[in-house]
């Protein structure tokens, strides 16, 4: 069973900070990996991409604020948000990127799990 699972989200004041896991079960290691967002009544965007070789992209939003990173196994992908503000509010998950199992057999990602809930309010 190959998955990915979302955690970490909380209710947090603004300014707060938090850091998201995207943990996987069934992968042997993740070359890549989006994190997303969708707040109430709007659409699914991307906040971060991290690549294969760990390059790093960020919407314009969350720069200088957010950090996504991989675990030294290459099986968890994290996203450390600092100076949260409302508008960070949303469900959070992980998605779009691109995994190998044991036999170094290459996948794309593109399944979308449950989410975990950010919410930034004092």
């Amino acid at each position: 069973q190959v998955d990915l699972v979302e955690s970490g989200g909380a209710l947090v004041q603004p300014g707060g900070s938090l850091r998201l896991s995207c943990i996987s079960t069934g992968m042997s290691r993740i070359h890549s990996m989006g994190w997303y967002r969708q707040a109430p009544g709007k659409e699914r965007d991307l906040v971060a991409f991290i690549d294969n070789g760990g390059v790093t992209n960020y919407a314009d939003s969350v720069k200088g604020r957010f950090t996504i990173s991989k675990d030294n196994a290459q099986t968890t992908v994290y996203l450390q948000m600092s100076s949260l503000k409302p508008e960070d509010t949303a469900v959070y998950y992980c998605n779009g990127g691109t995994w190998e199992d044991e036999r170094g057999v290459q996948y794309r990602y593109n399944y979308w799990g449950q989410g975990t809930q950010v919410t930034v309010s004092s």
